[in-house]
């Protein structure tokens, strides 16, 4: 089977839509790298129809002002929508539209909208992560017929110019990210619209930036994340602890929770795959932290192709210090007041459950930014072949640390007409800590005891 991509200039290109392994990268093809595509692999030249620019190099640290607490000034504040996708005209939009998108449409006629905005392509990198891209691309290779990776080195972006599903799944993995500590907001409305907050702490590092671990000594160990629930009062005190691997058929994921009732730390194997996520009341699955994380191999991972799709971008008035949560939550799903959609080109990438294999989605298709290699839109499918739950990532570059991540989650159920938001922070004391430097004691499992007190 074929499918034809857009290419630089508006060009077509074939490509063959398979999971099989992927050819090692010419040299020529690295020469691209800072040229035709930007340094991570993304096409700099704009679209045919102009309604997608150049990439320039992504929004200067200068941008906006830093505010108190870590939060930075919205550079978009003055922007007003060029036009609003609805269920009365979501159909003339449709060939830019993702399946889950126009579900959501059909599922909430009455609310769910799309306010759409001018294309930014604000996402850029420090130079060394160009360096390193530059220096390592072709050197990584998957391994476990793509379930997982090596020679990577601890890099970001294995895969700059993916040939194969599984390629791309690992970028997301493997995208550029530093230490960092956050506070934030989950919550599950009901249908009614009624919700309860659920308060967590996360710790998060990588061995690379950790001064006190020496890579050589866990070569396999992509990160470590330590995630603690401070409220409500039911629940606080519960911490989870994760070692995450490249090869995790080589080295499993390691998980450890500290139950604050029992006071006693047990091994998780369950915090994987679709076991569920932390106090989510059932909404999400382990592996739909993030959009998506951990071992890919439960799937067969197809590569699709790429397409121009309205995504959720720039969603900088959900980073606003002070936003009251209740004016994000409301039934059915976020207030679209506060939601940002642009034109961007995506990677979409299929997953099917392997013959052998078990997960809850047997079917999950990612819509991947190619300015930053992140999932902006995922739709999970039951096993009957039903859209089941739809999932939104709700870009923001933070221009002062020149990393992107998510200002908020959701992930619709469009079955139950219930969902989850997370990332929540405006009503906090502070924004997520990018000066974290945390040493390797902190992610141990002799440390959750000290982590879970009340």
């Amino acid at each position: 089977m074929q499918t034809t991509l857009l290419g630089a200039g508006g060009l077509a290109l074939s490509l063959l839509a398979s999971s099989v392994m992927a050819q090692s990268l010419t040299q020529d093809e690295i020469n691209k790298l800072g040229n035709e595509l930007t340094p991570i692999g993304a096409e700099k030249a704009g679209n045919a129809d102009g309604t997608i620019p150049e990439w320039t190099g992504g929004l200067s640290e200068d941008a906006g002002r830093m505010l108190e607490d870590h939060f930075s000034e919205n550079p978009m504040d003055q922007e007003q929508p060029e036009f609003t996708i609805t269920a009365q005209n979501y159909q003339q939009y449709k060939d830019k539209l993702t399946p889950g998108q126009v579900a959501m449409f059909e599922r909430y006629p009455e609310t769910f909208r799309m306010p759409v905005y001018p294309t930014k392509r604000t996402v850029g990198y420090p130079q060394e992560v160009y360096d390193q891209v530059k220096r390592t691309a072709g050197e990584a290779k998957l391994v476990n017929g793509g379930d997982g990776i090596s020679n990577f080195a601890h890099g970001t972006f294995a895969f700059p110019i993916p040939k194969s599903g599984a390629e791309v799944v690992w970028n997301h993995n493997t995208r550029y990210r530093v230490n960092i500590k956050r506070w934030y907001m989950q919550a599950m409305p009901q249908t009614n619209g009624s919700y309860t907050l659920i308060k967590l702490e996360e710790e998060v590092g990588y061995p690379q930036l950790m001064p006190d671990v020496d890579e050589s000594q866990i070569p396999n160990t992509l990160l470590f994340f330590k995630q603690r629930v401070n409220a409500p009062s039911r629940l606080a005190g519960n911490v989870l602890l994760v070692h995450d691997t490249l090869d995790q058929l080589k080295e499993p994921r390691m998980a450890w929770v500290y139950n604050a009732g029992q006071r006693r730390v047990r091994r998780a194997p369950q915090v994987a795959y679709d076991g569920p996520g932390t106090a989510s009341d059932g909404m999400r699955t382990s592996d739909n932290f993030s959009m998506y994380n951990g071992a890919p191999d439960r799937y067969d991972w197809k590569l699709v192709g790429k397409k121009e799709v309205y995504v959720p971008y720039n969603s900088y008035k959900m980073t606003e210090q002070g936003l009251k949560y209740e004016d994000v939550l409301q039934a059915g799903h976020i207030n679209p007041e506060h939601t940002r959609f642009e034109l961007h080109r995506v990677w979409e990438v299929q997953g099917n459950v392997k013959q052998g294999q078990r997960h809850i989605y047997a079917q999950r298709n990612f819509f991947m930014d190619e300015d930053s290699w992140m999932i902006n839109l995922a739709d999970h499918y039951d096993g009957r072949g039903t859209l089941w739950r739809v999932g939104e990532g709700h870009l923001a570059f933070n221009y002062k640390h020149k990393i992107p991540g998510y200002a908020i989650e959701t992930l619709y159920d469009l079955l139950a007409g219930r969902y989850i938001a997370l990332g929540m922070y405006t009503e906090e004391e502070s924004a997520p800590q990018f000066d974290f430097q945390p040493n390797y004691n902190q992610f141990t499992p002799a440390a959750l005891r000290a982590s879970g007190v009340r």
